[in-house]
């Protein structure tokens, strides 16, 4: 019986997690000052669409600390009890904030319908000053997490929970523009609906997102029925079972297999073969590039030996 199991290439092409934590600290300083900023126009105003604004910040700015929190904690280096390290924590992290953003969005909505029909009196001039410096804030913190907003799951939650953030402050931009120039107070609900509709959206597909990984989902991207007919085109190879696929983080994707072949291949040396070329396959032949693979290979007869129920 042989085993293989490839180490990744270097650094980033093979999914190291970056050091990005000077960026998630300034973002998490500038979106902690905007909860503040936007508390008190919240409480001065009596908006909604503020208020909503408000709970979005502050649920963007536990997001932020949150992964400035899994930043740190992807650094650290794996043990002979945490064998890949703490790098799942981005994918947790991610799931913790898609939560919020849906808890958020669910009460703007609610929020919003109810002030559509019974709509409160709001200051325009200081909805629309609070509205400025949020998107100003915010826009500052978007320039800090641009250029990383791929790099994993946790930064590209941060991003998003920014830009919806600033896209929030604009929807109280407008609706203190309205409000001041025709008198409609709807404005603010429907702002707030708007922030909502926002929301919800990208938090529903990144928990999706988040939810697959730690279901241990075949990585987006790789169909395992073209991974097995490729195998099986290696030659000596006679069957492929046991074939599994899934994502530890962001740029980690593994595979494992029992590969069967002939049993001359042990006496001439064709297994050792048959194993680099298989793990070759995974890691240069499809869009996923696998670099953490174990393959198992093994004689029919060993094969046989195997309960049915594990064949995949």
């Amino acid at each position: 019986m042989g085993a293989g199991h490839a180490h990744s290439p270097p650094a980033d092409d093979a999914g190291h997690p970056g050091d990005f934590r000077t960026k998630l600290a300034i973002a998490f300083a500038i979106t902690a000052g905007i909860v503040v900023a936007q508390a008190v126009g919240a409480w001065v105003t009596g908006s909604l669409a503020l208020l909503t604004d408000t709970a979005h910040a502050l649920t963007d700015a536990s997001g932020l600390l949150v992964a400035l929190i899994a930043g740190t904690l992807m650094l650290r280096p794996a043990a002979s009890t945490r064998t890949w390290g703490y790098r799942r924590v981005e994918v947790i992290a991610a799931l913790a904030q898609a939560t919020l953003l849906l808890v958020v969005g669910a009460y703007a909505a609610v929020e919003g319908v109810r002030r559509l029909v019974a709509p409160p009196e709001v200051p325009a001039g200081e909805l629309l000053v609070f509205g400025i410096i949020g998107l100003v804030a915010n826009a500052v913190a978007i320039g800090v997490l641009a250029s990383n907003r791929s790099a994993n799951l946790n930064m590209r939650a941060a991003f998003l929970e920014v830009l919806n953030d600033a896209l929030g402050s604009v929807g109280v931009i407008i609706a203190a523009i309205v409000i001041a120039t025709t008198g409609y107070l709807q404005a603010d609900a429907i702002a707030g609906l708007f922030i909502a509709a926002l929301i919800v959206p990208r938090a529903v597909k990144l928990l999706r997102e988040t939810s697959s990984v730690l279901m241990e989902f075949t990585p987006k991207g790789l169909d395992l029925d073209d991974v097995r007919e490729h195998m099986l085109s290696v030659e000596h190879v006679r069957e492929v079972h046991d074939l599994h696929a899934s994502t530890v983080a962001t740029g980690l994707p593994t595979l494992s297999a029992h590969v069967v072949v002939d049993d001359e291949c042990f006496a001439d040396g064709h297994a050792a073969e048959v194993l680099a070329h298989v793990k070759t396959c995974v890691a240069e032949h499809f869009d996923v590039a696998i670099h953490h693979s174990t393959i198992q290979i093994e004689t029919p007869s060993i094969s046989a030996a195997e309960p049915r129920s594990t064949k995949h």
